[in-house]
């Protein structure tokens, strides 16, 4: 793979050697440029769960992706650097107060002289890699987090002003690769009621805060004042993916 580009493509100029500082400067580095996007499953486009297909895709068309692909590619990127990655299946908590299935998400165990989970294919969520291993609340500027255990797994818990631990999703340490993804990624772009297929998501993190285009809503927050507007038609919506996400639609089809 070539690592260089794909470090351009994430601005990325720092140190390379596989420590926890260059992880966290990767992480934040890719979420500052990478949007989280389902775009391509409401333009009647596949999703192929492959290095070279997600280089071409995330990296040379300059798209984003979800969480198969950000983070498979992610997990690319970092083995090729010298870090020791594996591709854990997860399951996202629902509204029910349960979790979907295992393999509805993808997230990356990187091990260093201690366990740390990465993920830059959950939308909103931290921006800072998480010690495994650590048993109390981690802060950035995201939220405050916490892992627990249960049993043989792992609940990713986010913590804010209305609750003191909301589950995120449940995961554990199994290490995966993309075949065993594919029956889930199938579904998440064809069935109904999968949220993918529900609704056009494009969000990226900023240095303040996150701007989000919904369907036809521009959502901007900055430093936790949320603006939303309507956005007129499609030409306008192609405007803001160029203008503010960066990504340039090849076709013509209409979303």
């Amino acid at each position: 793979m070539n690592t260089d580009a794909y470090l351009r493509r994430i601005n990325y100029t720092g140190p390379l050697h596989p420590d926890p500082e260059t992880l966290r400067s990767l992480h934040l580095a890719h979420l500052l440029t990478v949007p989280f996007e389902n775009l391509d499953i409401h333009l009647g486009r596949p999703i192929v769960l492959d290095d070279a297909a997600l280089f071409d895709k995330i990296v040379e068309r300059r798209r984003g992706g979800f969480c198969y692909e950000l983070n498979g590619l992610f997990c690319r990127l970092l083995r090729e650097l010298g870090f020791t990655v594996d591709k854990l299946s997860a399951g996202v908590a629902n509204e029910e107060g349960g979790f979907d299935p295992y393999f509805d998400h993808m997230a990356l165990l990187v091990q260093l002289d201690r366990p740390w989970l990465a993920d830059v294919g959950f939308g909103d969520s931290f921006r800072e890699p998480l010690l495994l291993d650590e048993p109390g609340d981690q802060t950035d500027q995201s939220g405050v987090y916490r892992i627990e255990r249960s049993g043989d797994e792992l609940i990713l818990l986010q913590s804010s002003h209305h609750d003191s631990g909301k589950p995120q999703y449940r995961f554990m340490l199994q290490p995966y690769e993309y075949p065993d993804y594919a029956e889930m990624c199938r579904y998440h772009q064809t069935s109904p009621q999968s949220p993918f297929t529900r609704g056009q998501v494009c969000t990226l993190a900023t240095l303040e805060g996150r701007i989000t285009l919904r369907n036809m809503r521009l959502i901007t927050t900055l430093r936790g004042d949320k603006h939303e507007r309507v956005i007129e038609d499609q030409e306008e919506h192609r405007s803001v993916l160029r203008e503010m996400f960066g990504i340039e639609l090849e076709s013509d089809k209409q979303l």
